[in-house]
């Protein structure tokens, strides 16, 4: 491809770091990594709200995407006019995929594989700083939400040790109820930058509902989201934790 769009900031990250400067041509307003695109490439909206029309009209000849955080019904309509890729990533192992599939799509094998590998031999190095802790990784409030089971950010999670309270609740992304944070057993509550902008003080309002007092971090959300390059700055930060 030769004209891309891309509608995910991971994988917009990702495009950067394979060097296609030239050919990406459109970004979502979140694709922030690089810093210098938001000036050089057209923005054609959000992850969920994105232009159609827009995007039909800059005739790229591909349109990077993903299942969960982009709109389905937008996409479809691209999907009648434009070849899409579609990224489903719920696990490290389909991160390693996605990015090595963009890789040989864009004539970036090699250096997809050098990213993916580093990444390998980052977590076989790190081990598992979160061995035997129980975690809760807030998303959201108002109300209170965290990542559950079959989600990238559990993935993570358990690839760190960490025994993911969240998972054994219904849904991907649960809302408790107090009786179930009280008897949780939470070792360790993350709270994340993104979706929501977490702080610090926000814990108290969990105590308040009925969770343990616990261990409270406040997180970069895009070390434990972001399915592309991100991860190695992510093992980095926690390699030092």
């Amino acid at each position: 491809p030769q004209r891309i769009v891309s509608l995910v900031p991971s994988q917009t990250e990702l495009l950067s770091a394979l060097e296609l400067e030239n050919e990406v041509v459109g970004i979502t307003r979140f694709c922030v990594p690089p810093p210098h695109w938001r000036r050089s490439k057209i923005r054609v909206g959000g992850t969920k709200d994105f232009r159609v029309e827009q995007i039909l009209a800059l005739r790229p000849d591909w349109v990077l995407a993903n299942k969960e955080e982009n709109d389905r019904g937008r996409l479809e309509l691209l999907m009648k006019e434009l070849p899409v890729f579609i990224s489903d990533v719920r696990c490290i192992d389909s991160a390693y995929s996605m990015m090595e599939s963009v890789g040989r799509a864009t004539g970036c094998a090699e250096r997809a594989l050098e990213i993916t590998q580093q990444i390998r031999k980052g977590f076989q190095s790190l081990g598992h700083p979160f061995a035997g802790k129980r975690v809760l990784y807030a998303i959201w409030r108002k109300p209170w939400m965290f990542a559950g089971a079959d989600t990238y950010i559990n993935a993570v999670l358990c690839q760190l040790g960490a025994v993911n309270v969240a998972a054994d609740w219904a849904g991907r992304y649960p809302t408790p109820k107090p009786m179930q944070l009280r008897d949780s057993g939470t070792d360790l509550l993350l709270l994340s930058s993104e979706p929501f902008p977490f702080r610090f003080h926000h814990a108290q309002e969990l105590f308040t509902l009925g969770l343990p007092s616990a261990e409270v971090r406040t997180v970069d959300g895009e070390h434990y989201s972001w399915y592309g390059p991100r991860l190695l700055s992510a093992l980095a930060q926690w390699g030092g934790q």
